[in-house]
C-alpha cells in the first residue's frame, strides 16, 4: 500500500531538475523538523528526495554523450599498441 502511495510522487520528483530538487527536500526538511510525525510517509518522501536530488547533482556535472555519427571533439591519446 505504501509503495501505491509514493510511486506516483516519486516519478513526479523524478523529472525535476536539480535547483527546483533541492528546494523541494530543503522545504520537505524544514517541514518534517517543525512537525516530525504530522503527515506519514514524509520521511520516507525526504530520503526518496534526497536520493533523486543526489542523482541529479551527479548527472548534472556529466558532459553528454556525443551523438552516434558525430566526431568527437576530444584529442586522441598518444602512445602505440603492440600485439603481444
Amino acid at each position: 500500500m505504501r509503495h501505491l502511495l509514493l510511486a506516483p510522487f516519486m516519478t513526479w520528483a523524478g523529472r525535476l531538475k536539480y535547483p527546483t530538487l533541492f528546494k523541494l527536500v530543503a522545504g520537505l526538511f524544514v517541514f518534517t523538523l517543525l512537525v516530525p510525525d504530522g503527515l506519514p510517509f514524509v520521511d520516507e518522501i525526504l530520503l526518496g528526495l534526497a536520493t533523486l536530488l543526489l542523482a541529479k547533482w551527479k548527472t548534472r556535472n556529466q558532459q553528454p554523450a556525443s551523438a552516434a555519427g558525430t566526431p568527437d571533439k576530444r584529442a586522441p591519446i598518444e602512445g602505440h599498441a603492440t600485439r603481444r
